[in-house]
């Protein structure tokens, strides 16, 4: 999408552009970094002012700051947040459909965040990734993870309560948020416990993935503290 809405703010100007990392389908962003290179300097105010003419209504520039030639957003140190919305009992009123995921059976809230402040530290996420490669690493560290009442995303149509799944740190494999969100769920039904928590991020677990993947509507790439 700022590919093609570049098309259209550049005339005469060759670039390309590299994004800070991908998230899933359905997956929404708060925050996010694009490095763009150019063949001419491009005039700060007036280029963010006609990219937010030309981008769709899903889509806002905040900013643009320059950077040294030898910078790279792919390897420069930086910090992620995911939020992932969700809230249970009830059914939700439709129009929150794209924004928090919806158990339709009571949940242990108390046992699920015990089992969320286990995910913190440093611990082998195999059971947490799909389709990794040769070279994944599963040895990540996990600055805070927890869930607290949703204080952050507001509208009139929303649950009375809802809930976020709070998680911070500087890197995270495919799909290790939903399949942690999945889990915590299951948790929360009853059907895992902690002591399965605790096992599952041993170096010794038995490696094979949680098949349960929670939906991506409820997860949001929050905020991306980033080094320039």
């Amino acid at each position: 999408m700022v590919d093609k809405t570049l098309s259209f703010v550049f005339e005469e100007t060759n670039y390309k552009t590299i994004g800070v990392g991908r998230t899933d389908a359905k997956v929404s962003a708060n925050t996010y970094y694009i490095q763009m290179f150019t063949d001419k300097i491009v005039k700060e105010d007036t280029f963010i002012a006609s990219l937010n003419a030309n981008f769709s209504p899903d889509f806002r520039a905040i900013s643009i700051q320059k950077v040294d030639r030898g910078f790279n957003v792919i390897n420069a140190p930086k910090v992620k947040e995911y939020h992932y919305y969700f809230s249970f009992g009830g059914k939700n009123h439709p129009f929150s459909a794209p924004f928090i995921v919806n158990v339709d059976e009571s949940l242990d809230l108390q046992t699920m965040q015990q089992a969320a402040k286990m995910f913190e530290g440093e611990h082998y996420f195999h059971k947490y990734c799909t389709k990794p490669s040769d070279k994944t690493i599963f040895k990540r560290i996990i600055d805070s993870c927890e869930i607290l009442e949703n204080n952050v995303l507001k509208a009139n149509f929303f649950p009375e309560k809802s809930y976020i799944f709070k998680v911070r740190g500087k890197g995270f494999l495919r799909y290790q948020i939903r399949l942690m969100m999945a889990t915590l769920f299951e948790v929360g039904k009853g059907n895992l416990d902690l002591q399965f928590i605790e096992a599952s991020l041993k170096e010794d677990n038995d490696r094979k993935y949680m098949r349960n993947n929670a939906p991506s509507s409820g997860l949001q790439l929050y905020d991306i503290e980033l080094e320039l």
